[in-house]
């Protein structure tokens, strides 16, 4: 079943509500929230419109624990003193299932960003249709990629099919991928090497080595590793 991977953002803000007596000493009494949103393949963030619902499962002392809300920015408001683990369930659209994580309520900042990377099928066209608006999805064409075998490594860059730039980190991932059409089998080899080496679960790598294909789509790719392909690239493309 053909996925791809959308980074979700959880923002918890908290404070003091110093006109509120504490329950116990050391322990105010707080106003806490939690939102959901996701980032686009820029980085910037933006609606979860890709979820139908967001479910929170809080301390059962709370007054009904299971909380769901259905609009953006699945905004749940709070007052306690306590801090605890809690799990959110984000429902997606068009009944394609729910994806679980856990979150940690806690009163060290008064503001703090947890980022989650889930995979999302691409079996339902409504949903399909939302995540294109945040990224690309595989199948898109490629601006460049070159499918050389026997034995030689094949790169896949999957950008917007858009008048702008597409560049993540900081890198032009278009200038990155023209770039690796250009290398020789040696060099191509060393960003095999460079890539498996600092492989993480988050990026999008197929290593078919009976057809001796190697694809990545550069999206999934960390920016300090894009960063130093780029470098990488920019020295050695012919």
């Amino acid at each position: 079943m053909s996925e791809v991977k959308r980074t979700i953002r959880i923002t918890t803000i908290q404070r003091v509500l110093k006109d509120v007596a504490p329950v116990q000493e050391g322990f105010p009494m707080r106003k806490w929230s939690i939102q959901i949103s996701m980032l686009n393949s820029d980085g910037k963030e933006v609606p979860a419109t890709i979820f139908d619902k967001v479910t929170y499962h809080l301390h059962p002392t709370f007054a009904q624990p299971v909380r769901a809300i259905k609009k953006p920015p699945f905004k749940i408001e709070e007052e306690g003193w306590g801090e605890f683990d809690l799990s959110i369930a984000l429902t997606l659209v068009d009944r394609a299932g729910e994806r679980k994580v856990a979150h940690d309520l806690n009163f060290l900042k008064e503001k703090y960003i947890v980022d989650h990377t889930i995979s999302i099928p691409l079996t339902k066209p409504g949903l399909n249709k939302l995540l294109a608006e945040t990224g690309p999805l595989p199948g898109d064409d490629a601006s460049a990629g070159d499918k050389r075998k026997n034995g030689t490594p094949v790169d896949s860059s999957r950008t917007k099919k858009t008048k702008s730039v597409a560049t993540k980190g900081g890198v032009d991932l278009e200038k990155l991928a023209e770039g690796l059409t250009k290398l020789n089998e040696d060099d191509l080899l060393g960003v095999v090497q460079m890539v498996n080496d600092n492989r993480t679960p988050e990026m999008n790598i197929k290593n078919d080595i009976e057809g001796g294909e190697f694809t990545m789509d550069l999206y999934t790719l960390p920016d300090q590793l894009l960063k130093s392909l780029f470098e990488y690239v920019t020295k050695r493309a012919q």
